[in-house]
Parts: structure tokens; sequence; C-alpha cells
């Protein structure tokens, strides 16, 4: 499989996150499903749709939900130090001894 960052063909477009490029490195992927981001982030798959239900997460709606690789990474730094237990009431994290 050849992979070239600046061709999307099929073939250069990695479908599966274990495939190995011919440079030996693992390609990321560019769409995950719900299910998908659910083992990513250590949860559920309903707590990943209550994110995505309360705007917090953005996905595209292709017959399923998907989340683009680069939407999950800036969510995952933009909610660095919060508290997301409860999607519909955000906080900072505070630490107290």
């Amino acid at each position: 499989m050849n992979i070239n960052s600046n061709s999307t063909t099929p073939e250069a477009i990695p479908q599966n996150v274990n495939e190995h490029g011919s440079n030996g490195v693992i390609p990321q992927k560019i769409l995950y499903t719900v299910k998908e981001v659910a083992t990513i982030m250590h949860t559920n798959t309903g707590y990943v749709y209550q994110l995505i239900n309360t705007g917090l997460l953005p996905a595209l709606k292709l017959g399923s939900y998907k989340i683009r690789h680069a939407t999950l990474m800036k969510f995952l730094d933009d909610y660095d130090g919060y508290d997301l237990t409860d999607p519909h009431d955000v906080e900072k994290i505070s630490v107290s001894a």
C-alpha cells in the first residue's frame, strides 16, 4: 500500500489503523465510528452519543455517526483538565488536598 499524504485515491487512504505504510509507520484513520471513539476514550458508546448530542464532540452523519480524527484530537486537547462526567455540566477539575 502506497501512503502519500497528497493523494486521495482509495489506495492511499488507510482503512485499518493496524495497516503499516510503506515506511513501516502505522497511519491514523481519518474517521472513527462511535464504537471506536468509545474504545479510544475508554468509555461506552452511550457516553459518546451524549457528547455528540450536547455539541461537545462534533460528528458527521454518514449513515451512522463518524468522528474525524482531527476533531477527536481537538476535543481531547480542548477539554484536558475538565470534568466531563456530566456533559451537561462541564467543570474545570480542581484538585484539593
